[in-house]
């Protein structure tokens, strides 16, 4: 949210599952917007796996809202998106944003997706090291796709995880592991450097992407473009913020 608001998208309304997930998702995105200056203009709840959006996207494009947020998941947020790009969303002066987005939903669309502005921390084609990566990962998947950014966070904590191990001449006792995973420095060639805070967030850039149109596109799975880098410090909410008992016992 603060990656688009910078980026000048500061109205948004909202397209929620109509579940625990959906209205968690929503308030929070909500509360993140308003903190840093933005407008939320409304929101419309519709059933999990709902196949016809029509109605809900034409509220949507009523609101005049800059960005519409998907506040869903998995065929919910499939649909929502081929169902906005039939009436013309995403383009113009209202744009469609993933809240939760990754690589592989933008290889389903196609170009359906185009002009979607997407968060994540980790992105394949970004320089040499995640391409390095991306590529022994392709080659050994059964379907020969790209690596996202959950299946570059399970190999970036394992790496993170073997290092505290071997730092501790291969003791794997729990508490100790995780004391030292809090106190190294984490860095690896997907993610550069950052650190696991007490509560146990891990803090590292995060980026602000745009799907890319066929056109621009260099090659498979070049689907995305950068618009926006928000430093870690900057890209999650406030350690004070977050209720967490290990802080407050600090």
């Amino acid at each position: 949210m603060k990656a688009a608001l910078k980026a000048g998208n500061e109205s948004w309304y909202f397209l929620t599952s109509d579940y625990a997930f959906g209205h968690n998702l929503e308030q929070a995105a909500s509360g993140l917007v308003k903190a840093n200056g933005g407008k939320v203009l409304g929101a419309v709840r519709h059933p999990i796996g709902t196949v016809d959006f029509s109605s809900f996207l034409l509220q949507a494009q009523a609101s005049k809202a800059k960005i519409i947020a998907l506040a869903n998941a998995g065929g919910d947020t499939t649909s929502a998106i081929k169902g906005a790009a039939e009436f013309g969303l995403g383009k113009g002066n209202q744009r469609m944003a993933g809240l939760v987005f990754i690589i592989n939903n933008a290889h389903a669309l196609g170009a359906a997706a185009q002009g979607l502005l997407a968060v994540s921390p980790f992105y394949w084609n970004t320089n040499d090291a995640t391409r390095a990566f991306a590529q022994r990962f392709q080659a050994a998947h059964p379907h020969k796709n790209m690596p996202n950014e959950m299946q570059a966070g399970v190999y970036a904590a394992i790496l993170h995880y073997l290092k505290a191990v071997k730092s501790l001449d291969g003791d794997t006792t729990g508490d100790k592991v995780v004391a030292r995973m809090k106190e190294m420095e984490t860095d690896d060639p997907l993610f550069g450097k950052g650190r696991i805070r007490i509560d146990g967030r891990k803090i590292h850039p995060m980026y602000l992407y745009e799907v890319k149109a066929p056109g621009e596109m260099k090659g498979p799975w070049d689907y995305y473009k950068q618009v926006l880098e928000i430093p870690g410090e900057q890209a999650f909410r406030p350690l004070d913020k977050g209720g967490c008992s290990l802080v407050q016992a600090n």
